[in-house]
């Protein structure tokens, strides 16, 4: 899919999520590049994570499609996005706790299924590559700890790694930086500039306007799940209705 003569990694046609009487997403029509780095900004209850879980199948449209690299759904399945080449991470870390932090990746590498992962016969380009993604998220030394181990800094650097293993173009990030101290918070925006740097689509939804700034190619900026604004980063937030709705001025 093209948009003014560049790529596009993700589009929706109107797509709409509501409980209840509350319209959560409203017939929201928006384009992501396929190059660079795209933040999603908005108040609280603005339709963030909503949107994100539509485009990675986690909740079901009500209405409109989402296009993924070029293929249009009306429904979308989580099981079925890496196959279109997107993934995802959660606000709320979601690991597999009982086992180690290689194994969390190793499952990803190979069956995608916890148990017959665990004893299918481990190729030495998947050792490889665990350990190249371990290494690159700061998690190598950690490799045979146990995932309910760790920190909560380290549990979102694993679910990174796990992402990153699942070797799609778009990287959707439901506030990767929530809850982080400093030191951890470098290390995940360092993370996300590589994979830029790398050619990958990477998305995050963020709260954090000075790293919206500092990562961001392109932001998109929702109300009552709806499209506020869209383009580059300080022309859209320097519009007199970004900085009414969201920044409170």
């Amino acid at each position: 899919m093209i948009e003014n003569g560049e790529a596009l990694a993700l589009q929706t046609e109107g797509i709409s999520k509501h409980f209840g009487a509350v319209r959560a997403v409203d017939e929201l029509s928006l384009s992501i590049p396929r190059r660079g780095t795209t933040s999603i900004v908005g108040p609280n209850g603005s339709g963030k994570s909503t949107l994100v879980n539509l485009l990675s199948g986690v909740l079901p449209l009500d209405g409109g499609i989402v296009i993924i690299d070029g293929v249009g759904l009306r429904v979308v399945h989580a099981y079925e996005t890496p196959d279109h080449g997107l993934t995802r991470t959660f606000q709320e870390v979601r690991l597999f706790d009982q086992i180690t932090v290689w194994d969390n990746i190793m499952v990803v590498l190979t069956e995608r299924k916890l148990f017959p992962s665990l004893f299918e016969r481990v190729r030495p380009a998947n050792r490889r590559k665990a350990q190249a993604i371990l290494e690159s998220v700061g998690m190598w030394e950690k490799r045979d700890s146990l995932a309910m181990e760790l920190s909560y800094g380290q549990r979102k650097l694993l679910e990174i790694g796990r992402a990153m293993a699942m070797d799609v173009q778009t990287y959707l990030f439901d506030e990767p930086f929530a809850g982080l101290f400093p030191q951890m918070l470098e290390r995940v925006k360092d993370i996300m500039k590589q994979m830029r740097a790398d050619g990958y689509t990477i998305v995050f939804v963020s709260h954090n306007m000075d790293i919206v700034r500092e990562l961001s190619d392109r932001i998109i900026v929702l109300d009552s799940g709806t499209l506020l604004a869209a383009g580059d980063v300080e022309p859209v937030l320097g519009s007199p209705e970004v900085i009414e709705a969201y920044l409170g001025a």
